[in-house]
Parts: C-alpha cells; structure tokens; sequence
C-alpha cells in the first residue's frame, strides 16, 4: 500500500489521489517512486476517507507546525476527500492547512471551488509553471484548452479569500522568464515563490 502520510525536508505531507488532470514534463513522479520518508506514492487505488484518518493518526505530528496536501496527484481532484480531511486535521489537531495544486480546479469540478476551500486551509501554493499560456501548455500539458488563464483567475480569487496564496515557479527558468512571473504576480498582489529545481 502507498504512503498516505508522508515527511520531506521536515514538512508533513497528505498524499490523498494519484489523479491528475496534467502531465507535467517536469513532475518528480515520473522519475522516481517516492520522495522524503515514503516508500512509495504510488496508489493502486486512492484511499477512502477512512483509510486517510487512520494514517493521520497513527501519524506523531510533534514538531510538526503545518499540514501539506501535496503527493503523487492534484489534491483538488479528490475534492470532497480534501475538504473533509482538512475539516478533520483542522478540528482534531489544530494545524494550518496548506494545499499545493495546479491551480485547475474550477476548471476540473466547472464551477468555483475556492469558497469551499476557505472554510479549513490557511495557505495555498498554485504552480505558476510559465511566463505565457504557449510555455505554460507544453511544459504542463493540462487537459483543458484555457488552462494557463483558469489557473491565474483560480489564483487571484485563492488571495482574495484564503490567507496565505502564492504562486511558484522553479528556478530552471530562463532570467527574462523569471522576470515576467514576478511580474505576473505582482500585478495580482500575489506573492512569488522561486522554488530550486531538484532531481
């Protein structure tokens, strides 16, 4: 069975669905198996609610001063399982919530899911990914046609409620690209983090 919790780099994560609605060029599951502490994260099936509440609490959260949904999948295409363990982790263990997503999620359930979201997490990190929709469509190669202005619309309604919102982008981008993000993102008011590239 995969990991359902997991650690990297001191942080706890929720590795809650293998679904994704992209195919990113540069996602670590295409390269290895697990990161961090996990053995695998790789779901033969996705996990019940009740099989995420039990690996949450056999987990010792000491130490530990968030709660991440980041796996081997898009956290929003689990939606109602999300949203119920957030409420859950919320109420029982009294952590802020963080979900690192692709930012497509209105674009996946067709209508506006960040209301919902707002109710348990504290913090969210969209994957930036491009300077423009041309680079964002080959580097990410989303499901959906108007991806790359779904997930800057999804973006900017995540800083109006929820917050803590910030977009990302990896740092194997070239310097005029880079540039073009912060700016992207200043605009919106949204802060802008550069994350480094690892294998």
């Amino acid at each position: 069975m995969a990991d359902i919790i997991y650690t990297y780099k001191n942080e706890v994560y929720a590795n809650i669905t293998n679904k994704c609605d992209c195919a990113c060029t540069f996602c670590i599951r295409s390269q290895k198996d697990a990161i961090g502490d996990a053995t695998t994260l790789w779901h033969k099936v996705d996990p019940t609610y009740d099989e995420i509440i039990a690996a949450i609490d056999a987990f010792d959260f000491t130490g530990y001063e968030e709660f991440v949904f980041c796996g081997y999948g898009e956290p929003t295409c689990a939606l109602d399982i999300l949203e119920k363990t957030a409420k859950y982790v919320k109420e029982k263990y009294k952590l802020p919530i963080r979900v690192n997503t692709n930012g497509l999620g209105n674009l996946y359930h067709g209508r506006d899911i960040v209301p919902e979201l707002a109710e348990y997490i504290d913090s969210v990190s969209i994957s930036l990914n491009a300077a423009n929709a041309e680079e964002y469509n080959k580097v990410t190669r989303p499901t959906f046609d108007n991806a790359y202005e779904a997930m800057l619309d999804f973006a900017e309604e995540c800083n109006r409620m929820i917050k803590h919102t910030q977009l990302s982008i990896v740092d194997v981008l070239p310097e005029e690209d880079i540039k073009t993000c912060q700016q992207i993102a200043d605009e919106r008011g949204i802060h802008l983090k550069i994350r480094h590239f690892s294998n």
